[in-house]
């Protein structure tokens, strides 16, 4: 059931279920908090599980606003304050991955643990489609793809490529049904100005990786497909180098929605990860240190880019 709060004067959807410790599950771009359906209620019987529609997605207002992962860090904040919830794990998928890891970065006071899925912001390389929407015009070519006729082209093409045993045909009939959650004018701007604000023709325009050594001590677990067209796996082993302690837990077969294609698995290991670690234990004198300190030097690290690609990345954080 998906429920509805007023937030700064806009309507934010959710669903919420469950009772016990928070689990917060945050979806990729285009999409909405229908992609966690099916997972909520095996999750509900150990937690109280909160699955927002992001600003601009599903049934949440889509107004011309600031769609920026810290912009959209900030309205989870927000949305759960109104529900009273103090602090809780975080399961980010794709863009939600980058947004979970924000709002670590800017209220790690209020963040117990978090669940990285598929997560963006670990290096420039992303899906060409993804970078071809954001560049001038893209708004009448997801305008074309709703002609008549066009669907079952691109249909057709994606089962074509699913054939041909490609990672984008792993992806590509989940990636058509963002495309069908864009039914007017009004969505797809929404889709536009948020893509744009973490991708450009090059390709991811802000990082976390300069950021990553702030996450010691908090407990974080990577999962990702081993066929991902949208975010090679290879990031994954760069995030897990850099993000101290963390854990890696690679789906084989899975493309960029590995909770859909093995959902029992990714259910049995959240519960398992949530249940086997403490929650984090901020501390102000702690964040002090780690910020005194500075991020390591990384250059040498197994699965970490040279220092130019860690400076380029510096270049491409969002503050």
């Amino acid at each position: 059931m998906t429920h509805h709060r007023v937030v700064h004067g806009y309507r934010r959807a959710f669903r919420m279920a469950g009772e016990g410790p928070a689990l917060v599950l945050v979806h990729g771009i285009g999409d909405s908090s229908a992609t966690w359906a099916e997972l909520i209620p095996d999750l509900a019987r150990t937690h109280t599980v909160i699955a927002p529609d992001l600003l601009g997605h599903g049934e949440s207002d889509k107004p011309r606003a600031d769609y920026s992962v810290a912009a959209y860090a900030n309205g989870v904040r927000d949305l759960l304050t109104t529900l009273g919830v103090e602090s809780a794990t975080l399961v980010g998928h794709s863009l939600g991955g980058g947004v979970a890891m924000q709002f670590a970065y800017q209220f790690p006071e209020r963040t117990e643990r978090l669940v990285l899925v598929s997560a963006g912001g670990v290096g420039r390389e992303v899906n060409p489609v993804l970078r071809l929407v954001s560049l001038p015009g893209a708004h009448l070519l997801l305008s074309a793809l709703r002609l008549p006729g066009m669907r079952l082209q691109v249909g057709l093409a994606a089962r074509l490529l699913k054939l041909l045993d490609t990672d984008l045909g792993q992806d590509a009939p989940e990636l058509l049904t963002l495309v069908d959650a864009l039914p007017d004018e009004t969505s797809r701007n929404a889709f536009i100005r948020t893509l744009r604000a973490v991708v450009d023709w090059r390709g991811q325009v802000v990082t976390m990786l300069d950021r990553c050594y702030l996450t010691e001590g908090m407990p974080t677990m990577l999962l990702w497909g081993d066929c991902d067209s949208v975010v090679p796996v290879r990031h994954a082993h760069r995030a897990l180098a850099a993000m101290p302690g963390a854990r890696l837990e690679i789906f084989e077969g899975a493309g960029h929605f590995p909770f859909h294609t093995d959902p029992a698995r990714f259910v049995a290991l959240v519960e398992e990860f949530t249940a086997g670690t403490a929650p984090a234990h901020w501390s102000r004198e702690h964040w002090r240190a780690l910020l005194r300190d500075g991020r390591p030097d990384s250059g040498t690290a197994p699965g970490l880019a040279a220092p130019h690609d860690l400076r380029e990345a510096s270049e491409r954080s969002a503050t």
